[in-house]
């Protein structure tokens, strides 16, 4: 297996694992599970199948896992900063106690080692006081679930008491997966313009940011031309004022944006609807579940971890 398998190499090869026939199921268990290639039962519920494959074998996975950090309390915290923090390296030190220096040679230390990797903004700010930190993804969902939601509850769970840990994530679990749906809906917009004449592929696409403006997407084509959007996960419709107030952002942060896209899970109202044409792209779940289409034996990542 290669270094680190893009997130949709990895969530194809999930899908075709675990014989997957429903999407958004799909994204839950993967989040939590993605990257590992264990098999995963999709008939059962999610907090059943978190009990048994990786509380009840906490530690044997923990084991593996200090392998990779070398049991390194410093790695640890900074980790879990990530996982259940904005991403940002600065406010993830902040967070995690650790001075700058100390930050960035862990930072090193785990990129170096596979398990992160640094998610930089895609334009800089017009204005250089405006820059903020550069972010980190991990490259395993499984990764960022273990150190959101295992790892800080390692005390009890070693004593078999789930309590702590479960009242965690059922508090986070409801956005968990956003992160996976942002990184899914880049790759939908890759192979949705990847054939447009008019600007050319998408030649790098990420997220905006600076110290007054948060851009969900933001793609640069061949031409040049810049694509912006937004993710919409609440269960009402997107509607007219998501597209004006993602205007008003690129607007702030001077991008000149070329088209705009609006992903929702949960469908569009009918005056945003209207405004969909060449310059206004809506994508629904119905798109990207055309992200595991023709799947088959090809698509199976070989693993060497254990498997639990």
């Amino acid at each position: 297996m290669s270094k680190h398998p893009t997130l949709l190499e990895q969530f194809r090869s999930f899908c075709f694992q675990n014989a997957v026939t429903d999407f958004e199921k799909a994204v839950e268990y993967f989040s939590v599970f993605g990257g590992m290639g264990w098999k995963v039962n999709m008939f059962k519920p999610l907090d059943e199948l978190i009990e048994e494959k990786v509380l009840e074998n906490y530690r044997y996975i923990h084991g593996d896992i200090t392998q990779i950090t070398q049991s390194n309390p410093t790695y640890h915290s900074l980790l879990t900063a990530l996982a259940t923090g904005d991403r940002r390296e600065h406010s993830a030190f902040k967070k995690a106690n650790l001075k700058r220096e100390e930050g960035e040679e862990a930072i090193d230390f785990l990129i170096e080692n596979g398990l992160l990797v640094f998610d930089k903004s895609i334009e800089k700010p017009v204005d250089e006081k405006d820059g903020n930190s550069d972010k980190l993804l991990f490259t395993q969902p499984f990764m960022r679930f273990w150190f959101s939601s295992v790892s800080p509850y390692y005390k009890s769970i070693r004593e078999g008491d789930y309590k702590e840990m479960k009242e965690h994530w059922n508090h986070m679990q409801h956005s968990f997966s956003d992160l996976i749906y942002d990184q899914l809906v880049m790759e939908l917009m890759k192979k949705s313009f990847k054939d447009d004449p008019k600007g050319g592929y998408i030649a790098s696409i990420g997220s905006y940011w600076d110290k007054n403006v948060e851009i969900d997407i933001l793609a640069k084509r061949k031409s040049g031309k810049m694509i912006a959007g937004v993710c919409k996960y609440s269960k009402s419709k997107a509607n007219k004022s998501e597209l004006t107030k993602l205007k008003e952002k690129c607007a702030q942060a001077e991008l000149e944006v070329d088209t705009f896209v609006i992903f929702s899970k949960n469908k569009f109202s009918s005056e945003l609807k209207k405004e969909k044409g060449e310059k206004v792209k809506l994508f629904s779940l119905r798109n990207l579940t055309s992200l595991i289409d023709d799947l088959n034996e090809k698509d199976l990542l070989i693993h060497t971890n254990k498997k639990y």
